[in-house]
């Protein structure tokens, strides 16, 4: 065989199990130099254990059989999921890069080291398609977007000079411009001859980058083949399923009533560092039981308008208005009725529990906190809660780390409900989910909107434009600007601005499979 066809790792017969229980089982994999193999799945299929398992990382108390086999004498690099959990929070982007490049530059005259460091350092910065790199340098993690984030643990593994990459979910809550730029990226980064190993819910960007697909459900690989096979001729009914919840329609949301909005931004401008403005929005208005969608693509300002909406941001001029009162900028300051009045939640599900408490005490204790009834209704009601979004009582027993991504987002969202608000802000809740629990949680978002005697309002943060479907109008922002609002239809279908326009194509482009 000759060398380019050799596999630079490979996986034979991986068995995972724990307290008996088999969460990978019998998954043979080859990775092989310069080629994109994708696994794909539902939530809690084996795709991460398997992935990890390229770097020797288990679940703990796992037992392990099989073979996992590695060639070559570079390292494999992982960039997860949630990004933020891998980078220090104390310590600036430039100090975690440079201390990955300082020891390649070890060679050179000290006088030359720091310069030569400093350019390996903004090289894997482009490389991973980030820009305005001297500025991003100086930011903490806290302060970079979930894209920004992403593609700064992409840098590191360049740093280490990975002949293998696992790329868990890397284009999760990134826009259509932006995630056409990282297949673009992982396409290049492929075509040096690194393998990329790709755990992805995106069957978009699976379609437009994969060379071979492992299909996986509980634990097994059900199909597997040439992309291009598995698009055009899937044999196994799981695999058709995937295929078509992937372009389901979502229902749409009832009709708000028009009046005084229950939300409302005057003037907004946000800044980062006290120095760099992150936003600026003159005036957005939420009515009651109306859905929001905030669009634009990675470090656009989306994330930091939902962190100002919830009072997780004060670094703030103008007013954010709550029933045609301003809301105080931090939510230290706001009263028990503000704080269970605008609820958020999260993008990473997983970083927005305690681990060691189980899931029903966590979502129980809103109500508690929020609301002040005693623990024992407040455990009630979390339990009916969560069992209405689909999370029966066995599940809700359990530790945040034996839940799935879909099972802990919906533990989230009912722990939002338990404190009864009048908005809720999504923060791309449905980035890194496999299409069928994205389906489910956006059927559940959609029958949230207008319940209740003051008719819940929704503020959907997405890179998705399928998504953003959902609401009844949808604002785009654009390097932390407001350029477009309108009914969503409208914005949809006759965009105004460029950067509009630009989304849309590139989305379509993604959508037709294209390597752009």
């Amino acid at each position: 065989m000759s060398e380019v066809t050799d596999p630079v790792a490979e996986i034979r017969d991986l068995r995972v199990e724990i307290d008996g229980h088999a969460i990978v089982d019998g998954v043979r994999l080859r990775v092989l130099p310069g080629k994109v193999t994708a696994l794909v799945g539902a939530s809690g299929s084996g795709k991460t254990t398997t992935g990890l398992a390229l770097l020797d990382e288990y679940p703990p108390g796992a037992r392990v059989t099989g073979e996992v086999r590695r060639t070559g004498d570079g390292p494999v690099g992982y960039v997860p999921q949630h990004p933020a959990a891998v980078l220090n929070p104390a310590r600036r982007v430039s100090a975690l890069l440079d201390d990955l490049a300082r020891p390649q530059v070890r060679h050179l005259p000290r006088a030359e080291r720091r310069k030569a460091a400093r350019a390996l350092v903004l090289r894997a910065l482009s490389d991973a398609q980030l820009p305005d790199s001297e500025d991003l340098l100086r930011r903490y993690p806290h302060q970079l977007s979930g894209g920004q984030q992403q593609r700064v643990v992409l840098a590191q593994a360049l740093l280490l000079g990975a002949r293998v990459i696992v790329a868990d979910e890397p284009t999760t809550g990134q826009d259509a411009l932006t995630k056409s730029r990282v297949v673009a990226q992982l396409a290049a980064v492929a075509a040096r001859g690194i393998a990329i190993v790709l755990l992805s819910h995106d069957l978009d960007v699976v379609r437009a980058l994969a060379d071979e697909v492992l299909v996986m459900r509980a634990g097994r690989v059900v199909e597997s083949g040439p992309a291009k096979r598995l698009w055009t001729a899937p044999r196994h009914e799981w695999t058709r399923r995937l295929l078509d919840q992937q372009r389901a329609a979502v229902k749409d949301g009832r009709h708000p009533k028009a009046g005084q909005p229950v939300l409302e931004v005057r003037n907004l401008t946000a800044v980062h560092d006290r120095r760099t403005t992150a936003l600026h929005a003159p005036r957005l208005a939420l009515h009651p039981g109306e859905c929001l969608a905030v669009v634009g693509r990675s470090g656009s300002g989306k994330t930091t308008l939902a962190r100002c909406l919830a009072g997780l941001h004060r670094d703030h001029d103008g007013e954010i208005l709550l029933d045609g009162t301003p809301l105080p900028r931090s939510l230290r300051h706001r009263s028990r009725a503000q704080l269970a009045a605008v609820q958020y939640v999260f993008q990473d599900a997983r970083a927005a529990f305690d681990e060691h408490r189980p899931v029903l005490h966590q979502v129980a204790r809103t109500a508690v906190r929020l609301r002040g009834i005693d623990e024992r209704e407040a455990t009630a009601e979390a339990s009916t809660t969560l069992t209405g979004l689909g999370l029966p009582a066995e599940l809700a027993h359990r530790l945040p780390g034996e839940l799935s991504g879909g099972e802990l987002q919906r533990a989230a969202l009912a722990r939002a409900l338990l404190a009864r608000p009048r908005v809720l802000i999504c923060d791309e809740v449905t980035s890194g989910l496999d299409t069928v629990t994205r389906r489910g949680i956006l059927d559940v978002l959609a029958g949230l909107v207008g319940e209740g005697e003051k008719e819940l309002s929704l503020v959907l943060i997405t890179h998705d434009l399928d998504t953003a479907r959902l609401a009844h109008r949808i604002a785009v922002l654009d390097a932390g600007e407001l350029v477009e609002q309108g009914p969503v239809r409208r914005v949809l279908t006759d965009p105004r601005h460029p950067f509009t326009v630009s989304l849309m194509e590139t989305t379509e482009r993604l959508e037709a499979g294209t390597r752009t």
